[in-house]
């Protein structure tokens, strides 16, 4: 389904209460097909693509900040009459969570911030800069090459590397220049994002999930945000890295599954 103002494409499965799923960077709606098997029976699962992500439309016509994500977030809880809704975010999508429960706190009731961070340090504006380096050359390989190794952790390359290798020629197959051009605005977006004075005034119910081995976003910068936020929780998960909801599936889940379903 699409949300023609502003061009964004959603999907909704299942019944009960409202879960919004918030992509990380690199991520689309299709990323999240096996955990919705198992959400959408306990759950309304909402996914949608942010603008320059995955289906929804580009905006080629400007320079935008992660902000406009939030508005976008906005927009879509009004078109579906939403009064009250849970955000599950990784990466990407936690800082736009983040950003939405500031603006808009009354329409938050639970938040799951994964892998989440609250500030663009040097170290990640000089992954981000790798990353759109990567993108310019236009070749699905190289940047699974230069972008990937960040992404998984030490033991997932290990265990996985044939599955790896499969994926490096699917991004070869199907990454294409509007997608990678896409990507490079995203990228873009949020080198300026900074919240840690405002985050203390997060009002919804918090669960942070982090990775020991996540060189990304690490686990002792998201305890310091967890003790910014009044009352919120923090969960690590061993042996995984930034992608830890697909590689710790089963405990990325049940998480989930646990904290929204708390009354």
């Amino acid at each position: 389904m699409f949300l023609e103002d502003p061009g964004i494409y959603y999907e909704i499965h299942g019944t009960g209460k409202p879960v919004i799923i918030l992509n990380g960077i690199m991520m689309s709606t299709a990323s999240w097909e096996d955990h919705i098997e198992r959400w959408k029976k306990k759950f309304l699962v909402i996914t949608y693509d942010t603008r320059d992500q995955g289906r929804s439309a580009r905006i080629t016509d400007k320079p935008y900040t992660i902000d406009i994500h939030a508005e976008d977030l906005k927009k879509l809880i009004d078109h579906l009459n939403l009064k009250k809704v849970n955000l599950m975010g990784v990466s990407y999508g936690a800082q736009i969570a983040e950003l939405f429960s500031l603006k808009h706190p009354d329409l938050v009731d639970r938040m799951i911030l994964s892998n989440a961070t609250d500030h663009i340090d040097n170290y990640l504006k000089s992954i981000g800069q790798a990353w759109k380096v990567a993108a310019s050359l236009y070749d699905g390989e190289k940047f699974f090459d230069i972008s990937l190794p960040y992404i998984y952790s030490r033991p997932f390359y290990n265990n996985n590397y044939p599955w790896l290798m499969n994926r490096r020629k699917i991004f070869k197959e199907t990454l294409t220049k509007d997608w990678f051009d896409g990507f490079v605005r995203l990228a873009s977006s949020n080198e300026l994002f900074d919240i840690r004075e405002e985050i203390k005034n997060i009002k919804a119910k918090t669960l942070f999930i982090s990775g020991e081995e996540d060189i990304i976003t690490p686990k002792s910068h998201i305890i310091e945000m967890s003790k910014k936020v009044a009352g919120s929780l923090l969960v690590n998960i061993e042996n995984t890295g930034h992608a830890l909801f697909f590689e710790k599936f089963e405990e990325f889940c049940l998480l989930v599954e646990g904290f929204f379903s708390e009354e």
